[in-house]
């Protein structure tokens, strides 16, 4: 997968606006997904599967988005429906919990109460990694209620960060397949889900990921 993607804090994350979303090239429906393809694309077209994904998450949406390492699904930790949509879709018991997404190292300390050493966060962080920490007093409670603590991710995708950036809100995030199966690597080993999604971005073969049953939690 190749990505054209300038810097979050430029123009892309000035894309906040809600109508008049474009109609992306290379993308296609299926019910009521979206399938919006980023793989080898241009800057435009990266910008407009941007603005069109953060608008439908913003609107209470669930999507499917590559990350470094499995497709996930994600709404924002924000929407009770989003998250709510995630479970009903997977199959996904409600005692097992979601992991929260956000885009830069400083975020986790507003999301968890970080209880290592800043240099060895940045270490691991962006990376195929799952920091477990003690959940932050700012998270929704309808995320993982009753438990005391949360996973947070920062993946290695600039794609995953600018959005995350450009909903101004962490996003709740799971693997993109039914509970007690195997993670997916292309989006068409999750076809069955497509119709339950608002957008699905197809980044063509994760070839560096991993498989196995939760591998987002």
């Amino acid at each position: 997968m190749r990505l054209l993607l300038a810097s979050c804090s430029g123009g892309l994350v000035g894309l906040r606006r809600l109508g008049g979303l474009p109609r992306v090239a290379g993308s296609s429906s299926l019910g009521m997904a979206r399938v919006l393809s980023i793989e080898n694309v241009d800057q435009k077209t990266l910008e407009e599967v941007l603005q069109e994904t953060s608008a439908a998450l913003r609107g209470g949406g669930v999507v499917a988005i590559p990350t470094d390492t499995i497709y996930g699904v994600a709404s924002l930790v924000s929407s009770n429906e989003g998250i709510e949509r995630i479970y009903e879709m997977k199959g996904r018991w409600r005692d097992k919990p979601l992991a929260i997404c956000v885009s830069e190292v400083e975020q986790v300390y507003r999301w968890a109460k970080v209880t290592v050493p800043s240099s060895l966060l940045s270490r691991l962080l962006p990376g195929p990694v799952t920091t477990v920490f003690e959940r932050g007093g700012d998270l929704n409670p309808a995320l993982n209620p009753g438990l005391p603590l949360v996973g947070l991710r920062i993946p290695d995708s600039s794609f995953v960060r600018c959005l995350v950036e450009q909903c101004g809100c962490p996003l709740a995030l799971t693997s993109a397949n039914l509970s007690h199966s195997s993670s997916t690597l292309s989006v068409q080993e999750f076809r069955e889900l497509w119709s339950l999604l608002d957008v699905v971005v197809d980044g063509g073969v994760i070839s560096h990921g991993g498989r196995g049953g939760e591998a987002l939690l």
